[in-house]
């Protein structure tokens, strides 16, 4: 297999010297057939410099790719994604807190017959109050709301077969969710406790406004998986809804009407009926102009809503669209 190494950066030119001679290191002794993609997201020091010269020293391995302004992480790892050439794609921080010795550890599960083995930093050494403990909340709830728990989704470095986020288009801080969509390709995911480096050099990119940022991309990330292929089901619904919550208050207005009197025009219950069935109809409006625009989306693209994993008996060239494999899958983990 061939190792894309995909290393976002940010103003790292302390640590990224001290990152290429470990991944030279790791690369030489195991005997890798790999890449590396050195990205940097609009650093206001000398890291790009440093790639320049890491990819012109080296570019049977090493890639330089440089932005022109700061777009984010995910963003980052999404240019080193749609570049990288490799069968396994890894992702790395360039803050040396995830030493790139543990990579091997990651490939050696994926021969298993996983297609994502996620990191685990068992033993983190971060602070407790502004980074553990908000990190843990964050990973039990995207693992509940996501159906995939993992202890560490903020950990960077895992391993992924190419095949199942080939396509993946990734958004604000939707990096961390890639186990997630992978696995709504059908993907083995696995996770395995990996080594964890207090930061000796720089200063944290990361603050407690990042949790929210992720929280708050989650609730697209469980929007997409429930309601992407169908958003009628979901604008829809909650139009019936409001719509039958409206019908409920004007009935009420009629009733006071009828017993005690009440005026209409007097009554709150008509302004209430009248709002929520207007909002109503606008969700119901808006889930039909969602659906065509999903109907435009996948067939604009030829794109299916399904996927295949194998096929038997068919032609090679009769289906363009699916895929066959042998290989074996374990039957833990899933």
């Amino acid at each position: 297999m061939k190792i894309s190494l995909i290393i976002p950066c940010f103003n790292e030119e302390e640590s990224l010297p001290l990152l290429v001679q470990e991944i030279d290191r790791v690369i030489d002794s195991e005997n890798l057939d790999a890449e590396v993609l050195l990205v940097d997201d609009g650093s206001r020091d000398a890291t790009p410099d440093l790639i320049r010269k890491t990819a012109q020293a080296r570019p049977d391995r090493y890639k330089g790719i440089i932005f022109r302004r700061n777009h984010g992480q995910t963003a980052a790892m999404l240019a080193g994604i749609d570049h990288a050439s490799g069968d396994v794609l890894v992702p790395l921080d360039a803050d040396l807190q995830n030493p790139p010795s543990e990579i091997p550890k990651l490939l050696a599960k994926l021969e298993e017959g996983y297609d994502v083995v996620s990191g685990w930093r068992k033993d983190r050494q971060d602070k407790a109050l502004t980074r553990k403990l908000p990190s843990r909340i964050a990973n039990w709830l995207i693992g509940k709301i996501g159906g995939l728990p993992l202890h560490d989704y903020g950990c960077s470095l895992k391993a992924y077969r190419r095949e199942v986020i080939q396509g993946v288009r990734l958004y604000g801080e939707m990096h961390r969710f890639i186990p997630i969509y992978a696995k709504w390709q059908g993907a083995r995911v696995t996770e395995i406790p990996v080594e964890h480096r207090a930061r000796a050099l720089g200063t944290s990119k990361y603050g407690l406004n990042r949790t929210f940022k992720v929280l708050l991309d989650l609730l697209t990330v469980k929007f997409l998986g429930d309601y992407g292929q169908k958003p009628i089901y979901f604008f829809g619904g909650l139009g019936m809804i409001l719509c039958g919550l409206g019908t409920l208050s004007g009935i009420e207005t009629l009733v006071e009407k009828a017993l005690w009197g009440v005026k209409v025009h007097t009554n709150p219950f008509i302004i209430l009926a009248v709002f929520l069935f207007i909002v109503g109809v606008q969700a119901i409006m808006m889930g039909l102009l969602a659906d065509l625009q999903m109907r435009t989306f996948y067939e604009s693209q030829d794109k299916r809503t399904y996927l295949v994993l194998e096929t038997v008996g068919f032609h090679p060239s009769g289906d363009d669209f699916s895929e066959s494999t042998t290989r074996q899958f374990p039957t833990e983990g899933r």
